[in-house]
């Protein structure tokens, strides 16, 4: 018979291994990751916003600098047509609001994440308590850079593929 510790450890650790990888919003397969193997990181070498990093062999993006701006430069400087402007969408995570994290929801005032977010993807009630509307966050990232406390967290979209 296992412990309570063995039991909540092992889900712990499951939890972390799992981390949630923001990619490129311009794929179509995520199988098609592969054909990067070959590539020198064209993609990361003309994004704007210097977000796209390579690693093993596979561009993701990295919030902490800055969001997408969805320029599709990525996708035209793609040689194996991994990114492809037709495919572009909506980046493949959705944010979430730490509420034991966030000022506004501990009666500070911030909007620091309402201010950043293009696509009004995010709502107040009144002052305080934001949300993310997941139907309209396009996953850009911008509010993940400017949160002071990092109370917005990456989650996996659920329609991802």
């Amino acid at each position: 018979m296992k412990s309570r510790r063995e039991i909540f450890t092992k889900i712990f650790k499951q939890d972390k291994a799992e981390e949630i990888v923001p990619l490129p919003p311009y794929y179509k397969d995520i199988s098609d990751f592969k054909k990067c193997a070959d590539c020198e990181g064209e993609c990361a070498k003309v994004c704007e916003e210097e977000i796209i990093k390579i690693v093993d062999k596979k561009p993701i993006l990295d919030f902490s600098k800055s969001g997408c701006t969805f320029c599709d430069e990525c996708a035209k400087s793609c040689p194996y047509e991994v990114l492809k402007v037709e495919n572009k969408n909506f980046v493949n995570v959705l944010m979430e609001i730490d509420i034991l994290k966030c000022l506004a929801w501990n009666q500070t005032m911030c909007r620091f994440c309402l201010d950043v977010c293009d696509d009004r993807a995010i709502k107040f009630l009144g002052l305080f308590r934001p949300e993310i509307i997941s139907d309209i966050c396009t996953g850009c990232g911008f509010c993940v850079r400017v949160c002071p406390t990092n109370a917005i967290k990456i989650k996996k979209r659920v329609d991802d593929v």
